[in-house]
């Protein structure tokens, strides 16, 4: 009979997923389990195949440092091939096997006498000492609620789930959202449609992206030479460094904001457009965006940038807030995710069937943003407050992992053993961040962005420097749990 029941259940084989599967396996937990919805793996790289996908941060970044690829074909490398890196990472690893495609959880509780995450999922059920949950904040489009939108006659679809199938030749499209997937297949489409509406809420700061092929004999020598690949990733990341200085010191990036009018000014020559293309706040106060065709692709005669937001949807017409409209045969979103209200929140309940979205009340919240206070040997990668507006995803992903790692291993050195993090340690966590936002960017630069939740607090961002994440994170300091050696009968607290 297939097993259910497991050490270690992981959810999502997305590259969370599958780093938190190597390591566990690296570390000697071998009774393992991924759980994968869809038939591949790949996550947000399987998900994502809008034209002009790819990576925003360099590929010697974006990439375990445990794996190095050499083989990168550009600076910042596109969506297949990060894919086919993750499918070969995992294969190179050996967790190809440990993946069990077609199985959606849909319910995760624990249960506290049995000191078990019981499962719920679309195969039946699974159990699990330690559950791991590898979904990610980029994972669930978000499509805004538009009146009308129902009764649009025409196609509509999310980047995020790109319908290669329409073609999109001739066609009149109006494409709302100008986040960072827009910038990226807006380029892509307009030589293809007969007229593009672009519906901008906000102006966005784009700097040029100093992206370019990889030459062959740089690969060879990247190949020949692990060290070199080592100082490239070390260069690349002292680069991104530098800028994640500004972060914290939000006049610093004022300065920067000059290479983004220049940008902007080489490629717009209409006053009008370039004003309406021109952000009123602070670079870095929203996602950092790069992109050497975004604004030249806006001058085309057949484009329309209307510089509102989307208030409804009529028949076939799209109406902006300012009083404009369009007609359109399509309607593309690049509206981005639901990113601090994961659906995962709302699937994984602790003992007394209170889900995490019921703990949150819109606010999510972590130690070290990857364990919650009620919810024992449970572990949230790319958690609350993690986020960079810098820095590479792998870079915060490995330094959750090396606590994740650390905190398995201890918990499964002998039977019945719980670790659930201290609530006053996940409150002084917090409280520590939450203090130092109001100096940040984030906070200081006059937006409003999706870093920010329902409830007006920041649950997204990390306001101190990459290595700090690295140490403080990456830490697992036992001190702020509680260790619990539970039996059928009775609880013992260890000291």
């Amino acid at each position: 009979m297939e097993q259910r029941e497991f050490a270690v259940l992981v959810v999502g084989a997305g590259a969370s997923g599958l780093g938190a599967a190597i390591r566990l396996g690296q570390a000697g937990v071998a009774d393992l389990a991924v759980l994968e919805k869809a038939d591949t793996l790949g996550g947000t790289w399987r998900d994502n195949t809008y034209p002009g996908c790819a990576c925003d941060v360099p590929s010697a970044l974006y990439s375990y440092s445990f794996a190095p690829n050499p083989e990168w074909t550009r600076a910042f490398a596109g969506q297949a091939e990060i894919r086919a890196y993750l499918r070969d990472t995992a294969s190179r690893f050996g967790v190809t096997s440990k993946i069990r495609y077609g199985v959606e959880v849909t319910r995760a509780q624990w249960n506290a006498r049995d000191a078990r995450w019981e499962l719920e999922t679309s195969q039946g059920p699974y159990r699990a000492r330690v559950l791991v949950a590898g979904t990610g904040p980029w994972h669930e489009p978000l499509i805004p609620d538009l009146p009308g939108l129902g009764g649009f006659p025409g196609e509509v679809f999310h980047s995020a789930r790109w319908n290669h199938g329409y073609d999109l030749a001739g066609k009149r499209v109006a494409v709302i959202g100008t986040g960072a997937s827009a910038v990226q297949f807006v380029p892509e489409i307009v030589p293809r449609v007969g007229r593009l509406h672009l519906f901008q809420r906000t102006a966005q700061w784009v700097l040029p992206k100093p992206d370019h092929p990889v030459p062959g004999v740089e690969r060879l020598l990247l190949r020949r030479f692990p060290a070199l690949q080592r100082a490239l990733r070390s260069a690349e990341y002292g680069a991104m460094e530098a800028l994640g200085f500004g972060f914290r010191h939000p006049w610093l990036l004022r300065q920067v904001q000059k290479i983004g009018l220049a940008h902007l000014r080489l490629a717009v020559r209409d006053p009008a457009l370039r004003r309406a293309l021109t952000p009123d706040y602070t670079l870095g106060c929203k996602r950092l965006l790069m992109s050497n065709t975004y604004y030249r692709s806006l001058t085309q005669s057949h484009v329309d940038v209307h510089p509102t937001a989307v208030r409804s949807v009529r028949g076939s017409r799209v109406l902006g807030a300012d009083g404009s409209s369009a007609e359109v045969d399509a309607i593309i979103f690049g509206t981005g995710f639901h990113v601090l209200d994961m659906p995962v929140s709302s699937r994984v309940f602790d003992g007394d069937g209170r889900s995490l979205a019921d703990h949150w009340k819109g606010s999510p919240q972590a130690y070290a943003g990857t364990t919650v206070a009620g919810f024992p040997n449970l572990y949230l990668l790319l958690g609350p407050s993690l986020g960079t507006g810098h820095s590479s995803a792998f870079m915060i992903l490995e330094a959750q992992l090396r606590h994740t790692v650390a905190a398995v291993t201890r918990t499964l050195r002998s039977e019945g053993t719980v670790l659930s993090v201290r609530p006053e340690a996940q409150a002084a966590f917090n409280a520590e961040v939450q203090a130092a936002l109001p100096g940040t960017v984030y906070q200081a630069g006059g937006c409003s962005s999706y870093y920010t939740d329902v409830n007006g607090r920041n649950s997204f961002s990390w306001p101190f420097s990459t290595g700090r994440l690295r140490s403080q994170v990456g830490a697992f300091r036992e001190a702020d749990y509680e260790v619990v050696r539970t039996h059928s009968r009775h609880r013992v607290k260890e000291s």
